[in-house]
């Protein structure tokens, strides 16, 4: 990139003008140096893809409250229990929830404390 490319960057706007912008290399380079590297940016997508569904936010905010079975969280949020169990799944997948056995029932549980205050900021934030 030339001196006056770097300097002056054409961008398009709504209308259809041309305006130009000035480059701050030192902002880029600082950026830059602490960006994520591709992969570490997709899997942050999909993690916060997740939240992107009720029916997982309402399990995550029940998990939050107490350790519950898939039958306790079926009951709670008035859905099959294939249903929970088929989210559960994803959940478990993503690492978001752990479960523990006694005897023939699986208890589900968030897989650690960092989930409780996503949702708890992300509540707070909504609450604004």
């Amino acid at each position: 990139m030339t001196e006056e490319e770097r300097i002056q960057i054409e961008r398009e706007v709504e209308d259809g003008s041309c305006e130009f912008i000035h480059v701050h290399d030192e902002v880029i380079k600082k950026v830059r140096d602490v960006m994520p590297d591709e992969q570490e940016l997709l899997d942050l997508s999909e993690f916060f893809k997740v939240f992107g569904d009720s029916t997982r936010i309402k399990i995550l905010y029940a998990l939050s409250q107490s350790e519950m079975c898939v039958c306790d969280i079926a009951n709670l949020l008035q859905m099959g229990q294939s249903a929970i169990s088929h989210q559960l799944r994803v959940l478990k997948q993503m690492r978001l929830v752990s479960f523990r056995k006694d005897g023939k029932t699986v208890f589900y549980n968030l897989a650690d404390s960092h989930i409780q205050t996503i949702l708890a900021q992300g509540m707070e934030h909504i609450s604004e």
